[in-house]
């Protein structure tokens, strides 16, 4: 891996069209702040997150998120100062992240040598896309909300994970559980639940199918009897057919493992209305469906649902935490705190310290000494708790929640530890 000397910030060029600077909310007024003079050493880093459709409310979050800590630091990362950048992968027309513009921001940051660490993205399938574009530029990856597991060891399609990395290096790591943890969890509240027997539905993306692997998995291992798998059609009018066959089966719960932007919400209606009340019929979903636009899809159908999370809800975060929280809904008082706004902060902190260690080392910013300094990172300590990026970069924290949707909001009912196997 080659070194790639850090200079002064340029004009983004060609790759302003795909840049999307300004998309954070109302910290997106992105720049490189205060701090520093026109002699200390620049390096930019970027965001890319879905801020159309749905999920845009979620996301927007994570902007701000990264924005607050550039602030706190007064965009300097010890005495590097700080270029950000918020991207946008997803598109109008798609709702949601699209392929082609996770290509194409990959590409263009690949290009652009001043850029030297990448915060996100937030889908698995985005992230398949990227990491093997990123993975040869040597850019170091931290994502905030990435659980498939494939990306980082096996257990998910054949040729993962080796297939995103062509170097056979490591460049990408995650702050929140991979999707194995969340199955080991989702299955012991189902099996604490009394469910018995349970038919399970995903989107045919990559973190849907890749969950719903491991939900069948770790279900059986619990002794609950996998009646049925099926992937759905995202974009279908409805799935009454589908349920009414279902119904047949007499299942305890449904466990449906995808995004909102899937018609999760049409998928609860559907279900509720072919006679499967979520009284009488347990419905489980992943963490991609724990956003408010899944309670305004599904309307009064999602109440009594469960999700499980990756992590832990800002409720349920160690003291540094809680003092995020707070100087988070300071800073945006109009912006609604979302389970994953504190992985994106530490995501943007874990990369900062990054540079700062790497610049200490070497006397100057590389791609190559920010990744090194990343992967590195051990017993951190931050708003999350004390953690450590493990062989895979995949993060060594255990606790994970599952949330209830009661009078139309979603509550925490349980934090769940799920031990490494």
């Amino acid at each position: 891996m080659g070194r790639r000397r850090v200079g002064t910030i340029m004009a983004l060029g060609v790759a302003a069209a795909l840049f999307v600077a300004g998309c954070g909310g109302e910290g997106g007024e992105q720049g490189s702040g205060g701090g520093g003079g026109g002699d200390d050493p620049t390096a930019t880093i970027v965001s890319d997150l879905p801020l159309q459709g749905s999920s845009r409310a979620r996301q927007e979050t994570i902007a701000n998120a990264v924005t607050l800590a550039l602030e706190e630091r007064d965009y300097m990362a010890g005495d590097v100062q700080i270029e950000y950048v918020s991207q946008d992968d997803a598109t109008a027309q798609a709702g949601k992240w699209d392929e082609a513009r996770c290509a194409e921001n990959a590409q263009s940051a690949a290009q652009d040598e001043e850029i030297v660490g990448w915060i996100g993205p937030y889908n698995s399938g985005c992230a398949a896309i990227q990491i093997p574009i990123l993975n040869e530029a040597g850019l170091a990856m931290v994502s905030h909300g990435n659980t498939a597991v494939g990306l980082t060891k096996p257990g998910g399609e054949p040729g993962e994970p080796e297939r995103y990395y062509p170097t056979g290096e490591r460049n990408y790591t995650r702050v929140i559980a991979a999707d194995d943890k969340q199955a080991r969890a989702g299955a012991t509240w189902m099996s604490d639940l009394g469910v018995q027997s349970v038919y399970i539905l995903d989107d045919q993306e990559t973190f849907g199918v890749g969950m719903a692997d491991q939900i069948q998995q770790s279900a059986e291992a619990t002794g609950i009897q996998v009646l049925g798998r099926e992937g759905i059609d995202g974009n279908a009018a409805n799935y009454r057919s589908l349920m009414a066959q279902i119904a047949q089966l007499n299942p305890d719960a449904i466990y449906f493992a995808g995004i909102t932007q899937n018609n999760a919400g049409q998928i609860v209606i559907d279900k509720v209305g072919a006679g499967m009340s979520n009284e009488d019929v347990l419905f489980m979903g992943s963490e991609g469906i724990l956003e408010e636009a899944f309670i305004e899809a599904a309307g009064d159908a999602a109440e009594g649902s469960y999700i499980t999370f990756s992590g832990l809800p800002a409720s349920e975060l160690p003291g540094t935490g809680q003092e995020f929280v707070e100087r988070y809904q300071e800073r945006f008082p109009d912006s609604e705190l979302d389970p994953l706004t504190a992985y994106g902060y530490e995501a943007a902190n874990v990369l900062l310290d990054a540079i700062e260690n790497a610049y200490n080392a070497d006397g100057e910013v590389t791609r190559e000494g920010v990744l090194r300094e990343l992967t590195a990172t051990r017993d951190y300590d931050g708003v999350l708790g004390t953690w450590s990026f493990d062989e895979n970069g995949d993060t060594t924290l255990t606790e994970l929640s599952g949330q209830r949707v009661r009078n139309g909001e979603f509550e925490l009912d349980r934090v769940i530890t799920v031990e490494e196997t």
